[in-house]
């Protein structure tokens, strides 16, 4: 195995967290437009990190200059609200474009935002100031719920105090998240959210777990964590609360926007390859874009309609509706994608597929980000819903 252990503050993310850049970040843009206007820097720098072990840690930067790392705080924080109801759709927006211009820097955003709507939705009101401040001060956060049988255990101490056992899986971001938001195991059996300060409590990554087809700059390694210690202070919420619905598989509709982005990439980049080798009049070019901007759309239309649902008065007392929703959209733009790499594949055939065209890595990144947990349970759980209600179906996501 190769492993590797990260103390202190001395991680790939040293300068987002330097102390002489703790005072906030005041946007001039508003988080989607920020984020439209830094996709083609994203794409072009991708490549650079499109390695095992890579990441995107000047691209994080950026984020961080254009104020899209404390976008999902609530304005009185310094944030944008951009994790609050009404703003649903604009945040998908702006998962979409981050995704477009890296599938990596998206899936890693999108887990930041994760984690500081949980910390916003659970946390004690003198925690969320104190992780309010800490991602103004360009502190990661991100989400690590993934384990396999050596899952993360919370032994009590006599002080108080938690010592940690186990180990976590697809840490995305692991060496580079500061304030991972992690489940465990309490003796009872609970499952308790806590947010570890990692400059305080160093962690072990195996970095031989990631060997991926896909989003190798994502840093998605194991973190072994026996040996650290958390305080009370670090436990968040109340054991379960993590999958509270409609908030944990509601939340799908975020990874969704992010893989929607990509797919909106393959388009530009198909059309692009298409018009420089002089092939726009080819009918059979011409149906198969036509076919992918349907598509694509179709995919837009999907989010605007999963936004409506989530920002709707019954959201919250109607989980099982706006669970069922988010599981239709999120099936829905996985089938969108995969249908319009197809159709890529055969618009730019073998040539296309060499580096240094871009459609080698964005196929492989897609075609692995897309491979998220239990697709046909979601699919069966949605139908489970619409077969318990009587609702006819020009009205089945009115209420």
């Amino acid at each position: 195995m190769s492993l590797h252990s990260y103390p202190a503050a001395e991680s790939a993310t040293e300068t987002l967290n330097h102390p002489a850049q703790a005072t906030a970040q005041v946007p001039d843009l508003a988080p989607e437009a920020a984020a439209a206007a830094l996709a083609g820097r994203l794409a072009a720098h991708a490549p650079a990190t499109d390695r095992e072990g890579g990441f995107p840690t000047e691209e994080f930067a950026w984020l961080r200059e254009a104020g899209l790392l404390t976008a999902p705080l609530a304005q009185d924080l310094g944030g944008a609200e951009l994790m609050a109801p009404a703003h649903t759709l604009t945040l998908l927006r702006t998962l979409r474009h981050i995704g477009r211009g890296n599938l990596a820097v998206g899936r890693v955003y999108e887990g930041h935002s994760n984690a500081l709507q949980l910390a916003q939705r659970f946390g004690r009101p003198e925690q969320v100031r104190r992780w309010a401040q800490q991602a103004r001060a360009g502190h990661l956060f991100g989400v690590w719920n993934t384990e396999a049988q050596d899952g993360v255990q919370l032994e009590p101490l006599p002080d108080g105090r938690f010592r940690l056992r186990g180990s976590k899986t697809f840490g995305s971001g692991a060496g580079h998240l500061t304030r991972p938001l992690i489940t465990g195991a309490l003796p009872d059996g609970g499952w308790q959210m806590f947010i570890l300060p990692t400059e305080q409590q160093p962690t072990t990554l195996d970095a031989s777990f990631w060997k991926p087809l896909g989003m190798r700059a994502t840093a998605s390694f194991r973190v072994e964590l026996t040996g650290a210690e958390i305080g009370p202070e670090d436990l968040l919420g109340q054991p379960g609360d993590y999958y509270q619905q409609p908030w944990f598989s509601g939340g799908a509709i975020r990874f969704a926007a992010v893989q929607l982005g990509a797919a909106e990439a393959v388009f530009d980049e198909t059309r692009r390859f298409l018009r420089d080798l002089g092939r726009l009049d080819d009918p059979y070019q011409k149906m198969r874009l036509g076919e992918m901007a349907m598509l694509i759309e179709s995919g837009n239309l999907w989010l605007r309609g999963a936004a409506d649902h989530a920002a709707r008065p019954a959201a919250t007392t109607d989980a099982e509706a706006t669970v069922a929703y988010a599981n239709l959209t999120r099936t829905a733009i996985e089938e969108i994608c995969l249908r319009v790499l197809r159709l890529a594949e055969r618009c730019v055939g073998a040539r296309g597929l060499l580096r240094p065209e871009p459609f080698e890595r964005l196929h492989r990144d897609l075609t692995h980000y897309l491979r998220q947990p239990a697709p046909d349970a979601a699919v069966a759980d949605a139908g489970r819903f619409v077969l318990h209600t009587s609702q006819p179906a020009h009205s089945l996501w009115n209420a």
